[in-house]
């Protein structure tokens, strides 16, 4: 039955709890994961706009019917985006918070009562906070700008509500902040300037990342995170360092990284509060980088989160193999928790969308048969 969200029934996590859940997800030993106390490891998806598409006509139907048929297929979590991607898909939570935030409470009921975790991304897009308050994105930088207020005011918001479910495994900040940062070409590639959609009218040098802003950003918030949720994890949502991070930063080159080097990015894009290290799996420089990062994890006894793998477009005979080897890479080293993109997303049909009737559905049922054997094991 499609349930309209304006008589929604009361929150899954009463907004003024004040005793935190104990999490289902910890860290374990060299690198590995614990659930419910015990080695673990799995395979999720992407749901990304789970949440996203609520704050558009408020019917969460389809998002039932998503996280039914996710349990069908026994998929343990999801990542989702736990906030509007432009500036205009916050109105709601600026007119009515209440209401915002019963349409989040609805994506939590929805996995709990299928028995998915979730992982919500607080801050999705680059941009979009500090168009809100009308501020350069290297104000992200700035402990006392607007933008980190904000942020504070939105995570503390948002880990009070949710903070006494169990269904929520781990907090994290964003999606990929990492990736333009320290461009040496940031004027050809700043953020989009659509000013219908509520963003600044016009982009500036100010507007180009640093990793320095990102670090500062990532700290402020794992700090306001242990503020409210003393346990859970925290996960940066940063993609592999780019091949050349290092030298972006330091010498605004494209010139190749060392393996030391490219660790050292690793490993200062996710500052001491984070309590993870994350990446992405999509290219062959991905792929080599894995057992090194992998490696890392287990030498700081902190878990590897690939945040998104998978291929795209229909599947061929190249496309399966390349998947196959993604989950492959995923399983020798041994890394804990891995989502694939993305999970009933409409917006990107042509490419990348996995249902469990399209033509890319055999890569979700790929997922759960490794989730079996890894269960088995």
């Amino acid at each position: 039955m499609l349930l309209i969200l304006a008589g929604a029934a009361a929150p899954a996590v009463a907004a003024d709890a004040e005793t935190t859940a104990t999490p289902v997800l910890s860290a374990g030993k060299e690198g590995g994961l614990l659930r419910n106390g015990k080695p673990w490891r799995g395979l999720g998806v992407n749901y990304y706009d789970a949440f996203a598409r609520l704050l558009g006509d408020g019917k969460a139907g389809d998002v039932e019917a998503g996280f039914r048929a996710l349990a069908d297929a026994k998929i343990p979590f999801v990542r989702f985006s736990a906030c509007g991607y432009w500036p205009a898909d916050w109105s709601l939570y600026r007119t009515d918070r209440e209401e915002y935030f019963r349409r989040l409470d609805t994506v939590v009921r929805c996995a709990e009562k299928n028995g998915i975790g979730v992982i919500p991304s607080l801050f999705w897009h680059q941009p979009t906070v500090s168009d809100l308050v009308g501020e350069a994105l290297q104000e992200w930088g700035n402990p006392a700008s607007k933008t980190i207020a904000f942020m504070r005011a939105y995570t503390k918001e948002t880990v009070t509500r949710l903070r006494g479910s169990k269904t929520v495994w781990a907090w994290e900040f964003g999606n990929e902040f990492n990736l333009p940062a320290d461009l040496p070409n940031a004027a050809e590639h700043r953020a989009p300037v659509a000013p219908a959609l509520g963003t600044a009218a016009a982009r500036s040098e100010r507007d180009d990342l640093r990793h320095a802003d990102i670090r500062t950003a990532l700290t402020e918030f794992s700090q306001e995170v242990r503020r409210h949720d003393p346990h859970r994890l925290i996960l940066s949502g940063n993609a592999f360092p780019r091949v050349s991070a290092w030298h972006q930063m330091h010498r605004r080159t494209w010139d190749r990284d060392s393996a030391a080097q490219r660790l050292e990015m690793l490993d200062r894009d996710n500052p001491p509060l984070i309590s993870t290290l994350t990446g992405r799996i999509y290219a062959a420089s991905d792929l080599e980088f894995l057992p090194a990062a992998a490696a890392e994890a287990r030498r700081a006894g902190t878990p590897l989160f690939i945040g998104e793998f998978g291929v795209p477009g229909a599947p061929t005979e190249e496309s399966r193999q390349q998947f196959r080897s993604q989950l492959e890479a995923l399983d020798q080293n041994r890394v804990p928790l891995a989502a694939l993109w993305v999970f009933d997303f409409k917006g990107q049909d042509a490419d990348w969308n996995v249902t469990t009737a399209n033509i890319r559905a055999e890569l979700l049922r790929l997922v759960s048969e490794t989730n079996a054997r890894w269960q088995a094991e």
